[in-house]
């Protein structure tokens, strides 16, 4: 017998000062059995840093046709595809093509490391790809702050995000390892 997705709703307030936009979303968030509370983390933490209000969460794990995230346009043309941790080279180019902007956010200390020294100089003639990595050590606090329940606020400014969760606040700078980052 399968295992079913665990649920978590979010309420997400976001004041990002960086790119004016200031809303409050009511997330669903299916966790697919075999995923990490720090890949949900960094699902949610990818919505933050690029919120806007045609911004959705893909079908999940296992579907090669779908990101992580992405927004598309309403002639239905994708602008941003956003893929999490270390995907496949083939994949990166191959959202390339297919969006305007791809984001890869990607998390897991030394093996993100390992993974971008294989990939980086040849997805370096991809123009419209930008590569930010999240340190360990903020996946860790992110993930101490999954509940199936979250009401959130986010504060960005400056290139930083602030999460905060009742009286915890987890500070994230994510370090641009290709691009620049800039979350429009």
């Amino acid at each position: 017998m399968a295992l079913n997705a665990t649920i978590h709703k979010a309420e997400l307030s976001i004041s990002d000062m960086d790119r004016h936009y200031y809303a409050t979303h009511a997330l669903t968030l299916a966790r697919h059995p075999s995923e990490t509370e720090e890949r949900l983390m960094v699902r949610l933490l990818a919505f933050a840093l690029h919120a806007d209000e045609r911004l959705e969460f893909g079908k999940g794990l296992g579907d090669d046709d779908e990101p992580a995230l992405w927004r598309r346009a309403y002639t239905d043309e994708v602008e941003q595809w956003i893929e999490l941790g270390q995907p496949d080279e083939a994949r990166i180019r191959k959202a390339c093509g297919r969006a305007r902007q791809v984001v890869v956010l990607s998390y897991g200390g030394r093996a993100a490391d390992a993974w971008w020294e294989k990939v980086g100089s040849t997805l370096a003639r991809n123009t419209n790809l930008t590569v930010l990595d999240i340190d360990e050590p903020t996946v860790r606090q992110l993930a101490a702050l999954c509940e199936r329940g979250m009401r959130l606020q986010c504060l960005v400014q400056d290139g930083e995000l602030q999460l905060i969760s009742g009286e915890t606040t987890v500070a994230v700078r994510p370090r641009a390892r290709m691009g620049e980052y800039a979350a429009a």
